[in-house]
Order: structure tokens, then C-alpha cells, then sequence
């Protein structure tokens, strides 16, 4: 799959294509639907597919003091758009310029500067200046833009509500792994480089696989059931704390792995950290002694969760 970012110039081959336009962070099953629909739509006119999405997030140029919140990487979301059937990912550079474009001129953009045939976004979709531009607008565009729009409805859960960005992101902050993982049809996921740390956990039987939190969001501090993805495409079954180390001094904040009966090094290797089930809080220790019998009965806990737990990547 092709990655393309606005502004460079869009290559023959996927001009004419139909786009899945969205923002997809978490590409959760509601975004799903959008991106299905497009590659149904462009591969019975034998046309290319391509998702758009933004970066930053539209949130963070906006109001840039706000907590992380992402749900994916760039890197994830390619991935998940290319099993999805995607040709291409485009990045639209979310820029103040870009915020200011009267919707005719965002419409012209896609048309002209793109060759983009059709749209598919979501129903809820807006764009342009003080977001007035909308689905209907778009379509309405047809005559003189030669865009064809379609807005897939809303996908709702058993229980009638909205698949939504923000009830995933509010589960994992309650530290609800298994709402996050059918809301998002796999398990929430940290992709990030393996750091060097204190090197404490080796000493005490439990070595670790430091992750820096970047710009994810923030689930419930506490220990988790993990599984760790490796590039070679191995699983690795495991527990993590994931928090500030209440029982360090000082605190820092991080994701840290320990991956059962694994003794190679890990370090500046990129991997990804599926949380499966919270465990518990965090909590402190007075001693390394009370530590590590907790940190073994974690991993005794996580080893049974996830002996049950099937693997969904």
C-alpha cells in the first residue's frame, strides 16, 4: 500500500480513485464500515482506493493543552487500512490554512488537485471553514465537481448505541479492555521503541520492555494481561504495569512488559503492546520482597487470562 500526504502530487495510477475520508484514529467498527464501503464501491467500477485521514488530530491544533488521546499511530492505521482493502493512505497535514478553506475550495481540492471520483465518509463527516461544508454539500457538488458522495450511517452496538472514538477511549480510561477490544474489533493497542531503563527488573526475575506512552492515550494505570507483537510476526503472552511506578523514585511514566519465558533483548526494536485485561491498580510497595511476590502473582493472574484469551490481531 501507497502513502501519500497532501500537497505532493497524486500519482496517475490513483487518480480517479474513490476516497474513504474520515480521521479512522482507533478504526473502530464504524470506521470500518466507511472504508468497506469504498472498497465495495471502487472495486466493482475497477477504480483505486484510498483512505484519508489527518494529522495532527484536529483537536490538538485547536485546543493544543489537550490530554493525549490517540488511539493509533500513523503506522497502525496504514496497516489497518491496508488490511482493509486500502491502495493508498493519504495524510491531510492539518494545518490552520487548511481549517480556513471555504468548503468549495476543500471540494475543489479533492476534485481537481486529487482526481478523487467518489467519497464515502461518515454521516456525521463535516469539513471547511467553522466546519460548514457537510456530506450534502458535497454531493450537492456533483455537477460541477464530478464527485460522487455517500455517507454511511452510524454502526450501533447490541445494545443500540453509537460505536464511538470516545466510548473506546472512555473504557480504557475505566480500564475496561473487553468494551475497547468489540468496540474496536481487536485489543487496544501501544506501538512504540523499546528503551533502555533502570535494568531493575532483570535483577529481580522480571525483566522488562520499556515503552514510551508518546501520544497515546492514557488507559487506567495499573497492571494488565498483555500480549506483545513482534515485528517477525512472534506473539508474546505477558504482564505490564502501565502508570508511573509508585514504588520508584521518581515516578516515570511508562509502559513496561514483561514477557513470559522470553530471554532475547528487545531494545530499540519497535513492538506493539495489546492490552487485554486490567488486572489491577497500581500500588506501592515498601521493599523489593513485597514487589516481587506481587509481580508474580500479576503474572500469575495475566497467564490465566490469557490462556483463555484468543489472539486477535
Amino acid at each position: 500500500m501507497e502513502r501519500l500526504k497532501s500537497g505532493a502530487p497524486i500519482p496517475a495510477h490513483l487518480r480517479g480513485g474513490i476516497m474513504a475520508l474520515g480521521n479512522f484514529d482507533g478504526f473502530h467498527l464504524g470506521h470500518q464500515a466507511v472504508v468497506g464501503r469504498a472498497v465495495e464501491r471502487a472495486r466493482a467500477d475497477g477504480r483505486p482506493v484510498i483512505v484519508a485521514t489527518f494529522d495532527p488530530h484536529p483537536m490538538r491544533l485547536f485546543h493544543p493543552d489537550t490530554p493525549w488521546f490517540r488511539l493509533t499511530s500513523l503506522d497502525q492505521r496504514a496497516a489497518l487500512f491496508e488490511r482493509a482493502g486500502a491502495d493508498a493512505m493519504l495524510t491531510f497535514a492539518f494545518t490552520h490554512e487548511l481549517a480556513a478553506l471555504e468548503p468549495d475550495q476543500f471540494i475543489h481540492i479533492l476534485a481537481q488537485d486529487m482526481g478523487v471520483a467518489g467519497v464515502v465518509t461518515g454521516e456525521d463527516f463535516t469539513f471547511g471553514r467553522g466546519r460548514s461544508g457537510s456530506v450534502a454539500l458535497l454531493a450537492q457538488s456533483h455537477a460541477t465537481s464530478g464527485i460522487i458522495a455517500e455517507a454511511v450511517p452510524a454502526v450501533t452496538n447490541d445494545a443500540g448505541e453509537i460505536v464511538s472514538s470516545s466510548r473506546i477511549r472512555a473504557a480504557l480510561r475505566a480500564g475496561d479492555c473487553a468494551t475497547a477490544t468489540r468496540l474496536l474489533t481487536r485489543p487496544f493497542a501501544i506501538q512504540g521503541m523499546v528503551q533502555h531503563g533502570d535494568k531493575l527488573g532483570r535483577t529481580i526475575g522480571f525483566p522488562t520492555a520499556n515503552i514510551d506512552l508518546g501520544h497515546y492515550l492514557r488507559p487506567a494505570y495499573g497492571i494488565y494481561a498483555v500480549r506483545g507483537l513482534l515485528r517477525d510476526g512472534r506473539v508474546l503472552d505477558g504482564a505490564a504495569n502501565l502508570g508511573i511506578r509508585p514504588s520508584f523514585d521518581p515516578p516515570k511514566e511508562l509502559l513496561e512488559p514483561h514477557f513470559f519465558d522470553f530471554a532475547e533483548s528487545l531494545y530499540d526494536q519497535c513492538i506493539e503492546v495489546q492490552l487485554i485485561e486490567f488486572i489491577r491498580p497500581e500500588a506501592k510497595y515498601e521493599g523489593l520482597d513485597a514487589l516481587t511476590a506481587q509481580i508474580a502473582a500479576d503474572c500469575d493472574a495475566a497467564r490465566q487470562i490469557l490462556a483463555r484469551t484468543p489472539h486477535l490481531a
